[in-house]
């Protein structure tokens, strides 16, 4: 199925698989859902993710990470804040705290996809595309 707004689709078969505790989700793989995976990994809201397939029929498989033993997820919320109707630009001094710094916001910036902490760290703003805590 062709999705029009892949980061959305990303965060919520991330959001789906988390509520049905799932060990792994795929999702179709582009250059920016790559991006997003990998600030995920860094960030350690996921444990891992790898691209598998070739030319159309690639996809991430993104291992998801719990807690304890009742398997509580990392990820308590995925929230999509930039939407394609709807774009959110944030200069570099206005860049979001989220839950005052617990969470992360992620941006797009003129140099990559990084969090908000790294934005304001190199001081630069951009599109902010989710929040997740």
């Amino acid at each position: 199925m062709a999705a029009n707004d892949t980061i959305a689709d990303m965060l919520t078969r991330i959001r789906n698989a988390n509520m049905a505790r799932h060990q792994t989700t795929e999702i179709p793989a582009t250059k920016m859902t790559k991006s997003i995976a990998q600030v995920l990994k860094a960030e350690g809201f996921i444990a891992d993710f790898e691209e598998v397939g070739e030319g159309i029929e690639r996809h991430l498989l993104v291992s998801l990470k719990y807690k304890g033993k009742n398997r509580q997820p990392i990820i308590n919320t995925l929230k999509r804040v930039s939407k394609p109707g709807l774009r959110v630009y944030s200069n570099r001094k206005d860049l979001p705290r989220v839950l005052g710094g617990i969470g992360i916001a992620i941006i797009s910036t003129s140099s990559g996809i990084m969090t908000d902490r790294d934005a304001r760290r190199q001081g630069v703003g951009g599109e902010v595309l989710c929040y997740i805590w």
